[in-house]
């Protein structure tokens, strides 16, 4: 524990210093002003731009006068910097005026005595300085590896996530952003063989750990239920046989995801989807008009078996599927119409994937922070080629 006095009077420095030598305190440094203080901060220059590290200073005991800057105006100063706010600071005033008392606290001392120093009051307050202190690090360097945890953990979320595909009769892109650093949208597709390609795009209820660590556990078992089953009917009752699995105990609340699934067959030019619980799909034809891909079904893990209905359409080449998360419709004000209405009138201008495009118009709006949530967009570009018999 590296201790600093600062304090322009010597044989105030000297008590000090003897009092803690003799508590075994014998990392203590010592500064003559704010200014020297200021240097074993790292503050010897606050015109300029601080680069934040560490400070090796565990407390400081600070002398309310002082001449060219006084105890409080040096305290104001050290609270400005975010690396050092956790450094008690206790002043060491001769003043007993109580508005000045509340002023230094007000300015971001956490505690203060008075001189002549008592050896007991001192002692006791620097005890407990340093606790609290202790105690903060210690918060401090666990939510350090939290965070770094988390950006782990959403590194491996997005690896889970399928590259584009360019196919000569699909393409398939999209856009992704969680609302903190783990996410509860998922998106993948699979080729089937012969011209055939499974996508899938679900939403997990809420946001955050919880919802992300359901969307790993069904990344995990997607590919294995997807390439087997195939079918959409079939792929979705097998998904909410396994989410309904998972055994959490009593819990209060109940987790479910909406999903939108579909079977792309571009030999047959026909589309084979279900919409279980999701906000519709919009299929957007070469001359402009939408259909809606309109949800079917319960939300999957909502009961321990659902009804499931496939929907069947065609297309001719051109065409445009845009799926996406209720986060992109949040982002814009209004009741749900409305929001559907304003991302159909957006999205049917669009002929092709333009990333940098769409990003600007759906993802970096701004929204109230309680309604931002997880906002994903999967595109679909039909092309044009000769229908199998």
């Amino acid at each position: 524990m590296r201790i600093l006095i600062v304090d322009d009077n010597p044989t105030n420095v000297i008590i000090i210093r003897e009092i803690l030598k003799k508590e075994n305190y014998r990392d203590v440094v010592s500064a003559t002003s704010a200014a020297e203080m200021f240097k074993y901060l790292g503050l010897e220059d606050r015109s300029v731009e601080i680069h934040p590290h560490p400070s090796d200073i565990d407390l400081i005991l600070l002398d309310m006068m002082m001449p060219e800057m006084d105890g409080i105006e040096a305290c104001n100063i050290v609270q400005q910097y975010e690396h050092l706010k956790d450094i008690p600071i206790i002043m060491v005033t001769a003043i007993g005026d109580s508005k000045k008392l509340a002023e230094a606290l007000d300015a971001g001392a956490m505690d203060y005595v008075t001189k002549p120093i008592n050896k007991v009051e001192l002692m006791a307050r620097i005890r407990l300085a340093l606790r609290l202190k202790q105690e903060k690090d210690w918060h401090r360097e666990r939510d350090q590896r939290i965070q770094d945890e988390l950006k782990l953990a959403a590194m491996v979320q997005q690896a889970v996530l399928s590259p584009a595909i360019q196919d000569p009769l699909v393409h398939i892109h999209a856009l992704y952003q969680p609302s903190f650093e783990l996410a509860g949208d998922l998106y993948s597709w699979y080729p089937l063989g012969d011209g055939r390609y499974a996508v899938i795009l679900l939403d997990m209820m809420g946001h955050g750990i919880s919802s992300s660590l359901f969307c790993m556990f069904i990344a995990s078992v997607l590919k294995d239920t997807v390439t087997t089953y195939v079918d959409p009917v079939k792929v979705i009752q097998e998904l909410n046989r396994r989410f309904n699995q998972l055994d959490l105990g009593k819990q209060l609340v109940q987790y479910y995801f909406t999903a939108i699934y579909m079977v792309i067959d571009t030999r047959m030019k026909r589309i084979d989807y279900v919409n279980a619980g999701h906000p519709p799909g919009l299929m957007i034809g070469k001359d402009g008009n939408v259909t809606t891909l309109d949800s079917v079904c319960y939300p999957v893990g909502l009961f321990d078996k659902i009804e499931v209905q496939a929907e069947t359409i065609h297309y001719e080449g051109c065409e445009r599927i845009a799926l996406y998360t209720d986060g992109l419709l949040e982002a814009v004000e209004g009741d749900h119409e409305q929001q559907l209405q304003y991302l159909i009138h957006h999205l049917r201008d669009y002929r092709e994937w333009e990333e940098d495009v769409m990003r600007k118009a759906f993802f970096e709006v701004e929204v109230p922070l309680d309604r931002d949530d997880d906002k994903c967009l999967v595109w679909i570009s039909l092309k044009e080629g000769e229908a199998s018999a």
